[in-house]
């Protein structure tokens, strides 16, 4: 029982590191960490975030494209990303993560202003090797404030 139980526990933990290997990617501008975290056929949808922000974001496919995508949009912005109350379910080589995610972003030229995301997470992972990937995740918001300009760099 201990066995099974540390190795569950094992595989939960990895699960988490992998939206933390998101999130950090991100907030410390590395393409490379970011990518980590995603499979190759990886899919991003940020469409009900985004329209309850009040803008359009496309559906973005391909771990190549997500990370130039978010890279690109989030170039003028200062990004933290805050983890809260993971819960991970494991089948085999699959997994299902859903997670609150808080994104703080200010324009890099002036931080008195800010947008401020409580979002929810729901990720669906696959095991490659050693490790989790994200297969698709979907973004959708619980309460926001702030300026959403900031998100288009304005």
């Amino acid at each position: 029982m201990s066995l099974q139980y540390s190795h569950d526990t094992a595989d939960k933990l990895a699960v988490v590191e992998t939206l933390y290997r998101f999130a950090a990617g991100i907030d410390l501008r590395d393409s490379d960490l970011l990518a980590s975290a995603f499979a190759e056929d990886a899919v991003s949808d940020f469409r009900p975030a985004a329209a309850k922000a009040g803008f359009e974001y496309p559906v973005l496919e391909g771990r190549d494209t997500i990370v130039a995508a978010l890279s690109g949009s989030l170039a003028g912005i200062d990004t933290t990303h805050s983890v809260s109350n993971p819960r991970v379910s494991i089948d085999g080589d699959k997994a299902r993560l859903d997670a609150l995610v808080e994104a703080q972003h200010v324009p890099q030229s002036d931080h008195s202003r800010h947008y401020l995301m409580k979002n929810r997470y729901d990720i669906n992972l696959v095991r490659q090797g050693e490790v989790w990937v994200i297969q698709r995740v979907t973004v959708d918001n619980v309460w926001r404030s702030g300026d959403p300009a900031v998100l288009s760099g304005v």
